[in-house]
């Protein structure tokens, strides 16, 4: 095996590792490292939880006093600055390693090149840019926060084959089966925000939990112009034991957003002229609160919105072996669309899985698109 080949071996495994944070470490990136010494592994190590020791020192723990001398392969930037924990290159340099191989620079500005200046300075021999691609696409949704300001949108819906995602009548329980929304509520207990419209609200007045308990408890959001969400449905009601906002526009009363508040639901006012202006100026809303990644559960009419405004990064679907038929009945996007069939968003990296029938279809938007004139790294 050459010496390239087995760097790339270590640094697999160093991604591998990182993606063991997903759900925990948000909003720092996902971090992986291995240390070697002669290509034998002494540490391992992964950002485990926000505001917890980074992957560096994880690894330099575990590998004690055989860091002296040895390899570090690590997934991002190591940090050169004083936060929640130590700077990571200090401990890199007095814990004697005299290697370190980095897939990627870290974009966050109290980083963004200054470790691996910090390494080099202090002699230690620094290589970057190994399966820097990867690590790019692990940490996506971090990259899309730091440079672009924006979270990162997952589409999620359920439909029956023939593409409903409810009947006339507007009945949906249940188009999808049970395990796929056990996956369902997987994906509710890593993300820092539940997006849907007040539509879906009324009509399967949802919980928006997740069931077992996640990582994270995801903060429900209504996109609901006029604020009449009713008092009654089971989001207003637990409002004060599970955080709750209502996105309004500049036409909900007084009486009705103080209502809402009364029930302990906050309310945010969003004063664009379209629901795309105003859906972009909640998604801004929430990359100041440093939410990383949002789950849009519906309906149809929000999924359009988010759609024309070309802010879906990832979609989830689960296709149900069912026809429900209805010429009215509802389909999974609407807004304006498309007028060509050139101009569709595709999906890149389709993974596809059969969920005890179900098929359960899983990629991102590849659409070279760039969000208020930034081009993440990381994005097709």
């Amino acid at each position: 095996m050459s010496a390239h080949d087995i760097d790339l071996r270590h640094m697999h495994r160093a991604l591998q590792l990182a993606a063991r944070g997903q759900g925990a470490v948000e909003p720092n990136p996902m971090v992986g490292c291995v240390i070697t010494q002669e290509d034998r592994v002494v540490g391992e190590g992964w950002h485990q939880r926000f505001g917890e020791p980074h992957a560096e020192a994880n690894a330099i723990t575990a590998a004690e006093s055989r860091a002296a001398g040895a390899t570090m392969y690590v997934t991002l930037e190591p940090c050169s600055h004083q936060g929640k924990t130590p700077p990571c290159a200090v401990s890199i340099i007095d814990a004697g390693i005299r290697r370190v191989l980095v897939s990627m620079r870290d974009p966050f500005p109290t980083v963004d090149g200054d470790g691996i200046a910090s390494l080099r300075a202090a002699g230690v021999e620094v290589e970057t840019g190994l399966l820097e691609e990867e690590a790019q696409r692990l940490n996506a949704p971090f990259l899309k926060l730091v440079q672009c300001g924006k979270p990162w949108v997952i589409a999620k819906w359920a439909m029956t084959l023939d593409g409903k995602m409810a009947t006339p009548p507007g009945n949906s329980q249940w188009i999808s089966n049970e395990a796929s929304r056990a996956v369902v509520h997987q994906l509710r207990g890593r993300v820092d925000a539940i997006l849907i419209g007040k539509g879906t609200a009324d009509m399967d007045n949802p919980q928006l939990t997740a069931r077992p308990p996640g990582l994270r408890v995801a903060t429900r959001v209504v996109a609901d112009s006029t604020a009449s969400l009713s008092s009654d449905c089971q989001l207003v009601k637990t409002a004060g034991e599970i955080p709750t906002l209502v996105a309004v526009g500049p036409e909900a009363t007084a009486a009705n957003r103080r209502r809402l508040q009364d029930s302990q639901c906050e309310v945010l006012v969003c004063d664009g002229r379209s629901h795309v202006e105003r859906l972009r100026q909640l998604l801004d809303e929430m990359a100041r609160r440093r939410w990383t990644n949002v789950l849009v559960e519906g309906g149809g009419a929000l999924l359009g919105s988010l759609l024309d405004a070309r802010a879906i990064d990832e979609v989830r679907v689960f296709v149900a072996p069912l026809l429900a038929g209805g010429s009215g009945a509802l389909s999974p996007i609407g807004g304006a669309g498309v007028d060509a069939m050139q101009a569709a968003l595709r999906l890149e990296d389709v993974a596809i899985e059969i969920l005890d029938g179900d098929v359960y279809v899983r990629g991102r938007v590849a659409e070279d698109r760039t969000v208020g004139g930034c081009q993440p790294a990381g994005t097709p």
